[in-house]
């Protein structure tokens, strides 16, 4: 995988909640709540699974403060700061082009049904 950069980004990135999860990240440092909240949708262990993951490739550090109740923060490290841009376009291009992977998607399922039908 080391001999490969672009194929190393798309296996970190490729996965829908690391996308999902640096993009809530974007705005500031959060709490694993919070980033349950805007996520639509990921559920606290696979939030848990992403975010080592994505600490491990270097692109979040997780701050553990000394409190009672102990209180945990994630944010962004410079190297992942530098994913905004792209998973901002990529955003951006979805928002402006979803409705069109959504009628194509429903056409194929559509076209597939037919095949099978008498």
């Amino acid at each position: 995988m080391a001999d490969c950069p672009a194929r190393t980004a798309i296996e970190v990135i490729a996965n829908k909640w690391t996308v999902v999860t640096l993009y809530a990240l974007a705005d500031g440092p959060k709490r694993p709540g919070e980033l349950v909240d805007l996520s639509g949708g990921i559920s606290r262990k696979v939030l848990t699974e992403t975010l080592r993951r994505l600490q491990r490739h270097g692109l979040v550090d997780r701050q553990r403060y000394a409190e009672a109740p102990p209180r945990v923060e994630y944010s962004l490290t410079a190297l992942g700061r530098t994913l905004q841009e792209p998973i901002t376009m990529l955003t951006a291009w979805a928002q402006e082009h979803g409705a069109a992977l959504a009628d194509f998607q429903e056409a194929a399922a559509d076209q597939k049904g037919s095949i099978g039908a008498p």
